[in-house]
């Protein structure tokens, strides 16, 4: 995957490709500091080993189970994931590997896995994140309702600088909305993070599910404009910009994995909505979550 002049940010499916990995997003070729995305599909039996280098990574299962090992000069640590069916069927546990490291996925039954990472400076211990520590929030109301399954948020899962969280939208709502950004250093206000959207859905009777995606200038940095129709295992990149909404197609539930990372010395998700569209907020008490949600919730320990 290469970005030409222009930029663009909407990859779709095979657009991302990269050695081993059916998305290989990196710094290097989004033309930014922090954030980097794979997604890794293994056949029963695989294995994939990776250099960690100057990042740290999560380990996420989509689909499948998986054994992770992470080794470095101080030792080796070895972590099973059970994994899920799918992104709509439970929440899964993950591994944590850290920066200055070696680690192998591998996966008895097959399976594919996202393993969403951040440049960093801390070297943190690799750790086990178990599905039942995971906080599923439901945010919105009516049709703006969502499940946000906060894995890798900050403030509940220890990083330098990687925030990741999973998003599921049913068919038929809008996520991300109101638009909002963070790509402004404003302390306490707003934060620098550059973001990546990794998208799948839920397809009907053997038809595949699809949505749209905004992306709006806000008058810094790259001017991102994107408007796209996204299908599963597409990616869209957001250096900057207003984003949302995140619009899941009537009859099929949309999912997205965000991976977050930027320069600032507080790892937080602040936000500013757009003033058009902040007051969509003020609704919310007054309808109900939409009765699909939760899809699902994290099991008990």
């Amino acid at each position: 995957m290469t970005l030409d002049d222009a930029t663009t940010y909407h990859l779709p499916a095979g657009k991302a490709l990269g050695g081993p990995y059916v998305v290989d997003v990196t710094p290097e070729k989004a033309r930014w500091g922090y954030s980097s995305l794979r997604v890794l599909e293994l056949p029963p039996g695989g294995t994939h080993t990776f250099e960690t280098g100057d990042s740290e990574w999560i380990v996420l299962p989509l689909s499948g189970g998986c054994t992770v090992t992470a080794t470095d000069d101080f030792g080796h640590d070895t972590f099973t994931l059970t994994g899920r069916g799918s992104v709509f069927a439970a929440v899964t546990d993950f591994a944590y590997v850290p920066r200055d490291a070696r680690a192998a996925v591998t996966s008895p039954g097959g399976g594919r896995f996202a393993l969403t990472g951040a440049r960093c400076t801390r070297r943190l211990p690799a750790r086990y994140g178990p599905a039942s520590s995971v906080p599923v929030e439901l945010r919105g109301t009516g049709n703006s309702s969502r499940q946000v399954n906060n894995f890798g948020a900050a403030g509940v899962f220890e990083c330098d600088r990687l925030i990741a969280v999973e998003v599921i939208t049913p068919g038929g709502n809008w996520s991300s909305f109101p638009p909002h950004k963070h790509d402004e250093h404003r302390p306490g206000e707003e934060s620098v993070l550059e973001e990546i959207y990794y998208f799948e859905f839920a397809g009907h009777d053997g038809i595949p599910g699809l949505g749209y995606q905004r992306v709006s200038p806000s008058g810094h940095g790259r001017g991102t404009d994107v408007l796209a129709e996204v299908r599963d295992g597409d990616v869209v990149l957001i250096p900057d910009g207003w984003h949302g909404p995140s619009m899941a197609v009537p009859g099929h539930h949309m999912y997205y994995l965000n991976v977050m990372a930027g320069p600032e010395e507080e790892r937080a998700w602040l936000i500013c909505d757009h003033p058009d569209h902040a007051w969509i907020r003020g609704t919310w008490p007054d309808q109900p979550v939409d009765p699909r949600l939760p899809l699902y919730t994290a099991p008990s320990q």
